[in-house]
């Protein structure tokens, strides 16, 4: 049975939705973060970095959430969580399952930690973010996800940064992006994903 080594508050969540899509068990391991938000010194003896999520399997550790869910949808033999191989469709959704981590994310760093301090999103950051949430929506097209009704690799990994704008009050003036949002929130994977395991980011206060 593959190990989660998942972190509070994390992508790790992402792992587990899929995981309850698929139907199958995982054995795991919970951390919880520290008070200043970080990963706690234990995670740092699973991976050298302190990441989460990561899975063992086999005598075989892997991270980065992307490289997990291939890697769960080719052990599994899953071709419901990708459009079929080879198409124009499925190096669309390769595309933008590498984009959220590569792309995306740093942008939404930058928005989000003045917002963990209280403080307004610099202007630049803003106008940043607003670009990308206009790409992501142009991505969605008609929806309700981003290749219609059944939840793909790509919404999955969306929904742990488009959670952390959603907490910081982050999606105003982006409807289309804020609907998404429920929609993926509406997911029995995303729903069985956190009463397991707690929700996907912290609470507002």
């Amino acid at each position: 049975m593959i190990t989660l080594h998942a972190l509070q508050y994390s992508r790790a969540t992402r792992v587990l939705w899929l995981l309850a899509d698929l139907g199958q068990p995982c054995e795991r391991v919970d951390y919880r973060r520290t008070e200043a938000f970080r990963a706690p010194e234990d995670l740092s003896r699973v991976h050298p970095l302190g990441k989460s999520p990561v899975v063992e399997d086999d005598g075989e550790t892997i991270a980065e959430s992307a490289t997990i869910l291939r890697y769960l949808v080719e052990k599994y033999g899953d071709t419901t969580h990708r459009p079929p191989h080879g198409t124009p469709a499925f190096w669309r959704h390769e595309a933008l399952l590498d984009y959220v981590e590569g792309s995306f994310a740093p942008v939404v760093l930058r928005a989000i930690l003045p917002a963990f301090d209280g403080k307004p999103v610099p202007e630049q950051a803003q106008a940043a973010l607003d670009d990308h949430l206009a790409y992501i929506a142009g991505e969605r097209g008609e929806g309700p996800l981003l290749f219609g009704e059944a939840p793909m690799l790509a919404d999955i990994q969306f929904s742990y940064l488009i959670a952390m704008l959603d907490r910081f009050g982050l999606l105003e003036g982006h409807p289309a992006v804020a609907d998404y949002w429920k929609q993926l929130q509406r997911q029995p994977g995303y729903i069985a994903a956190t009463e397991a395991a707690g929700p996907m980011v912290p609470p507002s206060e």
